[in-house]
């Protein structure tokens, strides 16, 4: 669990069920970071898996095909909709530098390594690395020897995260975490868990992040910071 802001005032354990190809789900924590600074609420996050696209070749797909695809919508829309995107990111502080050469990779290796993240500490920071590496930096987060490099980066240890990867030996863990989640009711992410009882799914802006964080604390639903 991380700290997200300083508990200066009532704590809220975050559950936030994400997937880092979501470009929503960075959006929607951007959302919440506003709303945790508004209401002068800390938070204590946690991260859990969620693959929008479980069957993704290992070599991706380029993105705007993707979105036509899947969605039905044409190539002109999926334009608009990535402006859209990008400048709803610049308002909230995050770069999506979208190109026609954009791609969407298999995620379950980053959910890997998140996962052994966690036992660390350093769970949070390298969810942000990886957010930052697919999105604004157009890095290939499917690959193991750029996984390798970014979790370095957020001090995890390279060998260690190679072994990690290389072994398999969070997969299992990981495929339970899933279908945890997915027993739970969860089909879109993000969706966010505010004291363990309250349920948002999808970006829900400032304003509401800021409403569910009252009730939660009205209810006396914090927890001890630490």
């Amino acid at each position: 669990m991380t700290d997200t802001a300083a508990p200066q005032g009532p704590v809220i354990q975050v559950d936030i069920v994400s997937d880092v190809m979501c470009p929503w789900c960075i959006i929607g924590f951007r959302q919440l970071e506003q709303a945790l600074a508004q209401t002068g609420t800390g938070a204590q996050v946690r991260w859990h898996p969620f693959e929008l696209n479980p069957q993704m070749a290992p070599e991706g797909e380029n993105l705007r095909d993707h979105i036509v695809r899947k969605y039905g919508i044409s190539a002109a829309d999926s334009a608009r909709n990535r402006a859209q995107m990008e400048a709803l990111g610049t308002s909230l502080g995050f770069a999506f530098n979208f190109t026609d050469d954009s791609r969407i990779v298999n995620s379950f290796a980053a959910h890997q390594l998140l996962d052994w993240a966690l036992e660390h500490g350093r769970q949070h920071p390298l969810k942000m690395a990886l957010f930052a590496a697919h999105f604004t930096q157009a890095r290939d987060v499917s690959d193991h020897a750029t996984l390798v490099d970014i979790a370095a980066q957020v001090g995890l240890d390279r060998d260690a995260a190679r072994g990690v990867l290389e072994s398999g030996s969070h997969a299992a863990q990981v495929r339970e975490r899933q279908g945890f989640w997915t027993a739970q009711g969860i089909s879109g992410v993000p969706s966010m868990i505010f004291g363990g009882k309250y349920l948002l799914t999808g970006a829900q802006g400032a304003e509401g992040y800021a409403q569910v964080l009252a009730h939660a604390v009205a209810q006396g639903d914090t927890v001890t910071a630490g």
